[in-house]
């Protein structure tokens, strides 16, 4: 089975005023994956060209839901994201408008 390096994008009003502002795309990648696969896979699939990649691991958060019994008490999975900053001139239409 291969492993799944891209897995979405992230859709914040954050990461899309990094886009706006440095042409920076963030999406969920992979915990196994590493910055040479997260720029190929980007190359690839958007045909496109990466400047650079920044990746960052983001920790679980603990979570609660209620019931009417009782408080139902869990964890959010730990994720990675990765920063892919696209060369000038380069975008990536992720909305299908064009």
């Amino acid at each position: 089975m291969a492993k799944q390096i891209l897995i979405k994008p992230v859709l914040t009003e954050k990461s899309t005023k990094l886009t706006d502002k440095r042409n920076t795309y963030v999406f969920v990648v992979g915990r196994d994956a590493n910055k040479l696969e997260i720029k190929k896979a980007v190359e690839d699939m958007f045909n496109v060209a990466v400047e650079r990649v920044n990746t960052a691991l983001m920790p679980g958060k603990p979570k609660a839901r209620t019931t009417r019994t009782t408080i139902v008490r869990g964890r959010k999975a730990p994720y990675k994201k990765a920063y892919v900053t696209l060369s000038p001139g380069e975008s990536i239409d992720l909305f299908g408008e064009e």
